[in-house]
C-alpha cells in the first residue's frame, strides 16, 4: 500500500492487494487479497471489494494516453465481488461512477465512462462497453454484453446470456438480442409504485407496443403530446399523477424506431420474435429498436 494513500478507519486491506498513491477508500471497506486499486479511484464507505478485484485500471481504448486524468468514484455500501473490473475514465477529466448499494457479481466488467446508478444488480461475468448507462434498480441477468454509449432504464430486467446494442427503456423485461418482452410488473410492485401508475405504464407501453407497425408513430406522437402537457391529450387513458412515469419512458430513443428519411419502410422499423417458441412475448411483438 503506497504511503500517500488515504484510508479511512476500520478499513481492512488484504493481503498481496496493491493500493496506489491516489486512492481514497472511506470508512468500514473491506477488501480481500490480491486486489489491485490504482489511479485515481474515490471509494466511499460499507463497501465490500472481493478477491482479485480491480479498480482504476486504464481504459480498453486505443486513443487513450496515459497523460490524461481520469478516475472512478463509488459510493457506499456496494458489493464488488471477485475478478471484477472497473476502468477509470477515457477522455481528459472524465469519470467511470458507481452510485450506492449495488451488486456486482463475480466477473463483471465496467468499462471506462460507465454511469451505474443505485440498487443495481450485475450478475456474473456481465460485460459493459464504454459509456453505459445504468439507472436506479436494473437487473442485469448473468453473461449478458452491453454495446458503448447503451442506455439501460430504471428497473429494466435483463435475461440471462442476452445481448444489446440498442437502448432499454426503463420498467421493461428484456432478452435475447435487443428484443422487449413487456413490463417488469414484479420490479414495479417491489420498487413501490401505486397501482395507478403501474396501470399507466402499461397502458402508454401498450399504446406503443401494440399499435401496429403502420400506426408506430402515430402512437408515438400522442405519447409524446402526453409528455409535453398538450391539450390535445384528452383522448389518451392517462391521468396527470402517472405523465411523470410515461415522461421517462419517452426519454428513452429505445420506445420507438427512428425513422431515416432516406432510408426504405423495411429498413426505417424491424422487428424480431423470440427465438424459444415457447417464450411468449406479453406483447404481440417484441421490437428491435433501429
Amino acid at each position: 500500500m503506497d504511503p500517500s494513500a488515504r484510508i479511512g478507519a476500520d478499513v481492512e486491506i488484504g493481503p498481496f492487494s496493491t493500493i496506489g498513491p491516489q486512492v481514497v477508500i472511506g470508512n468500514k471497506t473491506i477488501t480481500q487479497s490480491h486486489v489491485v486499486i490504482e489511479g485515481d479511484v474515490t471509494i466511499g464507505t460499507g463497501n465490500f471489494i472481493g478477491h482479485g478485484a480491480i479498480i482504476g485500471a486504464p481504459p480498453q481504448d486505443l486513443s487513450f494516453s496515459p497523460d490524461r486524468k481520469t478516475k472512478v468514484v463509488i459510493g457506499n455500501d456496494n458489493v464488488i465481488r471477485e475478478y471484477c473490473t472497473i476502468h477509470r475514465g477515457s477522455p481528459n477529466g472524465s469519470l467511470t461512477r458507481i452510485g450506492d448499494n449495488n451488486f456486482l457479481m463475480a466477473g463483471a466488467h465496467i468499462g471506462h465512462n460507465c454511469l451505474i446508478g443505485n440498487n443495481v444488480i450485475i450478475a456474473n461475468n456481465c460485460l459493459l462497453a464504454g459509456h453505459v448507462r445504468v439507472d436506479d434498480g436494473a437487473f442485469l441477468g448473468g453473461g449478458s454484453t452491453f454495446h458503448q454509449f447503451m442506455h439501460i432504464g430504471r428497473l429494466v430486467m435483463v435475461q440471462g446470456s442476452s445481448a444489446f446494442g440498442k437502448d432499454l427503456p426503463p420498467f421493461v423485461v428484456a432478452g435475447e438480442r435487443n428484443s422487449v418482452f413487456g413490463v417488469n410488473v414484479v420490479g414495479l410492485r417491489r420498487g413501490g409504485f401505486s397501482v395507478e401508475d403501474r396501470e399507466e405504464i402499461k397502458a402508454a407501453f401498450k399504446l406503443l407496443y401494440t399499435s401496429g407497425r403502420h400506426r408506430l408513430w402515430r402512437s408515438r406522437a400522442r405519447i409524446l403530446r402526453v409528455c409535453r402537457g398538450s391539450k390535445k391529450t384528452r383522448d389518451l387513458p392517462l391521468q396527470e399523477g402517472g405523465r411523470a412515469v410515461v415522461a421517462s419512458l419517452c426519454e428513452s430513443a429505445a420506445l420507438m424506431c427512428l425513422c431515416n428519411a432516406h432510408a426504405t419502410r423495411s429498413q426505417r422499423c424491424g422487428y424480431s420474435s423470440p427465438s424459444n417458441a415457447s417464450m411468449r412475448p406479453v406483447l404481440p411483438f417484441s421490437a428491435r429498436y433501429e
